[in-house]
């Protein structure tokens, strides 16, 4: 399969490098193209074979598959240059989550599918959420998966479900980082312990906690309930983060659904003009 990449920023260049590093793609298999040309020539000298391309209409025409890693505001820029060249057995994937399929299939005609990517695809762990347009057929979905299964867990979802597995899934690496980093910084502050100690002790508590979690049986809640030993210290402890964060995280899901829906409403317009509530502009 040629695989071809437009945008090759933080979650294409990502993509790229997990795909060839693990084995499921060779360099001379992808063609990448971006907005800002050495940022590909850079990715081009590290993989070797990788062919770097000067426009988006090159990535597409050298590819079976096609990965667009751009921002919602470029969507129809893009789908405009590539409309007149795109073939009808192209696989079209967008891994952006405001543009929907239909936006896709109204205007290319391609098969057309989204995938939801994380920063842990870059260590072949994690998942990647997978919906699928109208047009896909088994073996394309097949093909999609078999690729993604080199770099992590794909899981299929229904697209209405996209924002808040991608909270969970994608956003989510940050979440727990930057709760990670908060009891680092308060255990630094209190104690003095050396910062470095800190990051590592933490960081190997949370590789193994996940492990837990995905290899050992448990759930959230038992880990709590094995950890908490009843009047002890981390049951204190519970207690007052079940206090301190109530609600705060029912708010962090609306905070990123109301972006979401911003987002997807800038999306509609751009495609379909200032009516957003159906494609009264597609062709």
């Amino acid at each position: 399969m040629k695989v071809g990449f437009i945008g090759t920023g933080s979650m294409g260049g990502l993509l790229i490098e997990a795909f060839i590093e693990s084995g499921v793609l060779k360099p001379e298999q992808i063609a990448a193209a971006n907005r800002t040309f050495s940022k590909v020539e850079r990715l081009a000298t590290y993989y070797p074979g990788l062919r770097a391309v000067s426009s988006n209409k090159e990535a597409l025409l050298h590819s079976d598959c096609l990965f667009l890693c751009i921002k919602p505001s470029d969507f129809k820029c893009v789908v405009d240059e590539l409309r007149p060249y795109a073939r009808p057995e192209q696989l079209i994937v967008s891994i952006t989550s405001p543009v929907l399929i239909s936006h896709l299939e109204d205007w290319l005609p391609c098969k057309i599918a989204k995938v939801i990517p994380s920063i842990t695809n870059r260590i072949m762990s994690g998942a990647s959420l997978c919906m699928y347009g109208s047009r896909i057929q088994p073996a394309d979905r097949n093909a999609l998966e078999q690729l993604l299964s080199g770099i992590s867990e794909p899981i299929f979802i229904e697209e209405r479900f996209t924002r808040v597995v991608s909270d969970l899934s994608s956003c989510g690496p940050a979440f727990i980082a930057f709760l990670l980093q908060r009891l680092i910084d308060a255990a630094v502050a209190e104690t003095g312990i050396e910062y470095d100690d800190a990051v590592s002790i933490a960081s190997s508590m949370l590789l193994g906690t996940g492990r837990l979690l995905t290899e050992g049986g448990l759930t959230p809640k038992l880990v709590q309930q094995r950890v908490a030993v009843p009047g002890g210290i981390t049951e204190q402890a519970l207690k007052l983060l079940h206090s301190e964060t109530d609600e705060i995280f029912n708010k962090l899901i609306r905070t990123t659904h109301a972006k979401f829906k911003e987002d997807l409403e800038k999306v509609q317009a751009s495609f379909y003009g200032e009516e957003v509530n159906g494609p009264t502009g597609a062709p």
